[in-house]
This record gives structure tokens, sequence and C-alpha cells, in this order.
């Protein structure tokens, strides 16, 4: 995998991982896929259910194959806990009822949202996340604008 040499396994970048999959697991989170760690730096697909929110999984951008899972007793308290944190890049919302997907997607704080579907990249859609997970656009419309320089002229005739 070419990542390069690691003096310490702390440096390596699924040390972040294995750390905030630790932490959830001491902290009540039940891990539902076997844990089944390869040779080097190898990390394995995480399943953690009843995630305490607390958890630093649910707190800092992983970017790793682990779904966080828990409970929630209804809409306005699941919105609540996904527009709590700081981060924003995507979120993924799976329901049978599509115009209820949308109107609670629309009300997510999130600069992309997979309604029903996993994959939200597409070469024809913005990229870009809110809060703290970046500023600005990539691609379609709204990333050529981050090209441009927006001038207000006022004159008096």
């Amino acid at each position: 995998r070419g990542r390069g040499a690691r003096v310490r396994q702390r440096l390596h970048p699924d040390a972040r991982r294995h750390a905030a999959r630790d932490q959830a697991l001491t902290r009540g989170a039940c891990r539902r896929a076997p844990a089944v760690e390869g040779p080097g730096c190898f990390y394995r697909q995480t399943v953690l259910v009843d995630v305490p929110d607390s958890a630093r999984c649910f707190h800092e951008e992983i970017f790793g194959p682990v779904a966080a899972i828990a409970r929630f007793s209804d809409e306005r308290d699941v919105l609540a806990r996904c527009n709590g944190t700081e981060y924003g890049l995507v979120a993924y919302v799976y329901t049978r009822d599509l115009g209820r997907g949308l109107a609670f997607s629309e009300r997510l704080e999130f600069g992309m949202v997979g309604l029903n579907r996993g994959l939200v990249s597409d070469p024809a859609a913005v990229f870009g996340g809110m809060k703290q997970s970046g500023i600005g656009r990539e691609g379609a419309h709204e990333g050529l604008l981050e090209f441009l320089e927006t001038q207000y002229i006022a004159v008096e005739w």
C-alpha cells in the first residue's frame, strides 16, 4: 500500500481509527463485525452499535471504514444529534418514505447527503462540507464560482 515507513505504530493514520473505535467500546458500544487485524497497519471494516454520544467516532472525522450506529427516540432527537457536531462533510439517510427522507435531508447541516444511497460523489455534482469540514466547493457550477471574484461598482448618474 505504499505509505512509507513509520517509526512507531501510533504515528500511522490508522492509529486514530483504532483509538476512536477502542474508546467507543470502553464507553459501552458493541462491535458487530469481526475484528480481524491484518499484518502491519491493516484496518478492517468495523461496525459499532449502541455508541454513546460522547464517543470520539461521533466527534472526529476518522476517515476509516467505521460505521458508528446509535439509537434515537424520534426525528427531532436524531436531527439535533447529527447537527450537533462541528463537522459536516457528508451524511446518509435511509428510509422507505422518500418524501420524509428528503425533508429530513434538507434540514441536515452537511455539504452532501446521500438519501437511500451510499455513494454521493459524482463528477457533475458539487463536493464540499459545512462547518469544520471544509471551505468552498469543488465541481459543478458552484465549484467554478470559487475561481471568480465578485466586484460591485456603485455609480451615480
